[in-house]
């Protein structure tokens, strides 16, 4: 008869049911064994590791590598590694967009930690929504979970310029539309944009949410920046796995790690790096998972407290190798520390507080300011609200012109993104640069499914007259790694008829970011008119199946994070 092993750790938790706990170890056992398992090992604490590589998924390309060295350091900790694969999300490659798959993701990753025996869990993601997806999911579960993330790719070389995915790719794209880079040109620079592994080069989505997840606490100190490829890389994948085998001897879970003190410590972080707009949402959906409510009126609190004091593009000029050279987030958290919730627990045991028991590093103070001297004095996100947004929109004002903060304009309308990609250059389409472009039907409910849209092109001929920024409203999201004055995530959308769904050609809107305002200047009566005519033509509703249906049915509004209802935290 085998040996009954203990059914608090290891193989023997959460046993397959069939009716004899005796048969199903033994079964599990002896299945364990067909994978060449000796006895000694199959005794240890078991470390799942959710493994994320995919061919579709260029930012993980380096991920096997990884994978030996976070193994690495789970057996040389005296515990048993065992990856299992999850739902992989490379950026570029889904269709309509990436969002629409993170709860999937999410839900996977939730299950399979629950379901399979594990006393921790190494979240190995990186990719801009994998992150999020991954922090969802074991929020959810809430067995001892650590991230560790892709890190930054390296940038590349146009002649004397360098080039990083993915500001460049749209700074670039833009003068190719204005018609100042020809088609050799741009097409030299497409196979320069992204040549190394890891996310992209700026602090767009991927790395505001690897330095969101180090500032929560749920990775370790001084791993968000470090590139890709860099041999520290592998030595902190190594100590990842490490830590994870602690974790499971002495079990720190999620909802002990991510609590609202910890998520004010990251929307200040967010603030201060000028972040990803995207990072508000998933910050949001990771909260939201353990009963933590983020209302934008909070975000605009800490944003009128918190300075920008990273100089990385899209809002500066450097890029995340550069931030890593600099003193990475470690130098960002010592910059904020009096505005720090100090008593944060971190996957490592120790509080926030001690990590800075540690002598500071150098700091290259042209990537990364002090607080005595910051970029700007507001922090780089700020959320709007008024008669077109009565439940909120983003601007990301650190990449916006300042110039057209206060400003009254009249609305160029495009009801879906097939109009806008119609009509955008159409010579004849009657548009200034004083006017609003304002894209409709672009939500979490639309067929669309809130993709990054936001930065809709500046018109052709406005491009060729050297017009580089204009108003753009949208209940769309944009790239952390794009630019611009652009309204988004504007809450309720207009698919579910939202006042953006009311909003004409030719109405006059006005943004005051002084008062944090977005307002539709028409007539209350002839809104409801519209309002009235709308409902008569609503189209009926194609049918749905599948996570299609669930997605449709069950996602929240931008401001709630764009999770499902059901996974929210009962509070």
């Amino acid at each position: 008869m085998a040996k009954k092993k203990d059914k608090t750790q290891g193989l023997a938790l959460g046993l397959t049911n069939y009716g004899d706990t005796d048969f199903s170890i033994y079964l599990r056992k002896s299945f364990a064994k067909s994978m060449g398992y000796s006895d000694e090992m199959l005794a240890k604490p078991i470390v799942g590791i959710a493994y994320t590589a995919s061919g579709f998924n260029n930012c993980h390309r380096h991920f096997p590598e990884m994978l030996d060295a976070v193994k690495r350091g789970v057996l040389a900790a005296g515990a048993l590694p065992l990856e299992f694969p999850t739902i992989s999300l490379g950026e570029v490659f889904l269709s309509p967009t990436s969002l629409k798959f993170r709860n999937l993701m999410s839900m996977d990753t939730e299950e399979m930690i629950r379901a399979q025996p594990m006393d921790a869990v190494v979240l190995l993601g990186g990719c801009d929504k994998t992150v999020p997806a991954q922090l969802m999911g074991a929020a959810s579960a809430n067995k001892p979970a650590i991230q560790i993330v892709a890190g930054p790719m390296m940038t590349s070389r146009h002649g004397e310029e360098r080039l990083g995915a993915c500001t460049d790719c749209r700074r670039f794209w833009g003068r190719y539309r204005a018609g100042e880079v020809d088609e050799r040109e741009i097409n030299e620079i497409e196979g320069r944009l992204a040549t190394t592994a890891g996310t992209c080069a700026v602090m767009g989505t991927a790395s505001t949410m690897a330095c969101i997840a180090e500032a929560l606490g749920m990775s370790l100190p001084g791993t968000a920046a470090i590139p890709a490829v860099h041999a520290d890389r592998l030595r902190a994948a190594e100590a990842t796995g490490a830590v994870a085998v602690r974790l499971a001897a002495k079990p720190i879970t999620p909802n002990r790690i991510i609590t609202r003190a910890s998520v004010e410590n990251a929307l200040r972080i967010l603030l201060a790096l000028g972040g990803s707009t995207n990072a508000i949402i998933h910050l949001t959906a990771i909260a939201g998972r353990l009963g933590i409510d983020i209302p934008l009126t909070w975000l605009n609190e800490l944003s009128d407290t918190t300075p920008v004091l990273v100089n990385l593009k899209p809002v500066g000029t450097h890029y995340m190798e550069d931030f890593f050279a600099a003193g990475g987030l470690g130098a960002v958290l010592r910059e904020l520390k009096p505005k720090l919730n100090l008593d944060c627990l971190t996957v490592t045991g120790q509080t926030l507080g001690e990590r800075f028991e540690s002598e500071p590093g150098y700091v290259d103070r042209t990537v990364i300011a002090s607080i005595a001297e910051p970029l700007e004095s507001e922090g780089g996100l700020v959320a709007l609200f008024g008669s077109l947004a009565p439940e909120g929109a983003i601007l990301k004002r650190s990449a916006a012109d300042k110039s057209l903060f206060e400003k009254e304009g009249r609305a160029v309308v495009f009801s879906s993104l097939d109009d806008l990609a119609t009509r955008i250059d159409d010579p004849d389409l009657d548009i200034s640069a004083e006017d609003f472009l304002v894209l409709q039907n672009a939500g979490p409910k639309s067929p669309s499914g809130m993709p990054e849209a936001g930065y809709l092109p500046i018109p052709k001929k406005l491009a060729a007259q050297g017009i580089k920024d204009m108003v753009r409203i949208s209940d769309a999201r944009m790239s952390g790694t794009a630019f611009g004055t652009i309204v988004l995530h504007v809450s309720p959308e207009a698919a579910i008829g939202g006042p953006l769904s009311l909003v004409h050609t030719g109405d006059r809107i006005r943004l005051s970011v002084k008062n944090r305002r977005i307002d539709l200047l028409a007539d209350d009566r002839e809104l409801e008119r519209r309002r009235d005519q709308r409902q008569k033509d609503c189209p009926d509703v194609p049918v749905r199946r599948g996570y299609d249906r669930l997605y449709a049915e069950q996602v929240l509004q931008a401001n709630e994070g764009c999770d499902f209802a059901f996974l929210k935290a009962v509070t």
